[in-house]
């Protein structure tokens, strides 16, 4: 759980979100137990306004880095705006099952 308690704090320290959820993923994926290496993050930020997708993923980057050099191997992000977030009903995406490889 460290590594996602460290993407949740770099998060809303440096994006300060109205809403954030960090789900690691690890588990759902071949890779032994109690990995942290694959996560889901929906964020909400105002810090969003007026930048493209792309941009608002390189911010998430920037503030990742060490974890994304680290351990992290795959980050599925949902960067929205507080107004495209309740044009959403606030749902969170889902994720599609894994497509990897079998380990074998």
């Amino acid at each position: 759980m460290r590594i996602q308690k460290s993407i949740e704090n770099k998060l809303r320290n440096q994006l300060e979100p109205e809403f954030l959820q960090v789900e690691n993923e690890s588990s759902q994926h071949n890779v032994p137990p109690g990995s942290e290496s694959h996560f889901k993050v929906t964020i909400v930020s105002a810090k969003f306004e007026g930048i493209s997708s792309v941009k608002r993923h390189q911010q998430v980057y920037r503030v990742l880095r060490e974890e994304l050099q680290g351990g992290v191997h795959a980050l599925s992000l949902r960067c929205h705006t507080p107004t495209q977030w309740s044009l959403l009903g606030e749902q969170i995406h889902l994720t599609p099952n894994c497509q990897g490889g079998s380990g074998n």
